[in-house]
């Protein structure tokens, strides 16, 4: 049987190494890229991101990657995106009082966390919608690692959620036609995370 082919897109901000190791494991073929007609034509199109919103949207910018997702969401092709490759996918971030615009496949806004502490960093729960595909199978007392100081509160029209708690509601992971995205880490999220990014590629084809 086939596997899947996932491109992994590489635009400057990400922890590639260990996403690479978690989709092969969880069944992939995956190429760790930063040609734009290879992320077009993969199966799955994976955008990670670390760091400052800002600083990756202009790293996407740079490399083309917005018109990419864009293409593939309109087409109906799958998109992953991971921590800040989460946020990047809303309209827009403000982080220290800058506003960025995003890609803009969710609606929405990404701000600070209404949190006494952040970042919110370790391991929490999540409470996911009923009938998100990334879920499925999944016991809802699982627990996925998180490190970020913002986040997506509201969930974008039309789209399935999971939702995380700390100071306060939070998106934690969000799917919506074939796009899908998640606040946490599964990479780094053990045998939960496995099983998130299994039922991810076993819906690429």
């Amino acid at each position: 049987m086939n596997r899947s082919s996932v491109a992994l897109f590489d635009y400057g901000s990400g922890n590639l190494r260990s996403a690479f190791r978690a989709l092969e494991r969880a069944g992939a073929d995956v190429s760790l890229t930063s040609d734009l007609d290879a992320a077009r034509r993969a199966d799955g199109l994976v955008v990670p991101g670390v760091g400052a919103y800002a600083a990756c949207m202009e790293g996407v910018l740079a490399h083309g990657l917005d018109a990419v997702i864009r293409e593939r969401a309109a087409a109906g092709a799958p998109v992953l995106g991971i921590c800040v490759g989460e946020q990047v996918l809303f309209a827009e971030g403000v982080e220290h009082g800058v506003r960025t615009r995003g890609v803009g496949v969710f609606e929405g806004r990404v701000d600070l966390l209404d949190a006494p502490r952040v970042p919110h960093m370790g391991w929490n729960t999540v409470a996911a919608d009923e009938g998100m595909r990334l879920f499925a199978g999944i016991d809802p007392a699982e627990r996925f690692y998180f490190v970020h100081s913002y986040a997506a509160k509201t969930r974008p029209p039309g789209a399935l959620a999971a939702v995380c708690e700390h100071g306060g509601p939070f998106i934690a992971a969000v799917e919506r036609g074939p796009v899908a995205a998640t606040q946490f880490h599964p990479e780094k999220s053990g045998d939960a995370g496995y099983a998130l990014l299994s039922n991810w590629i076993k819906g690429l084809k």
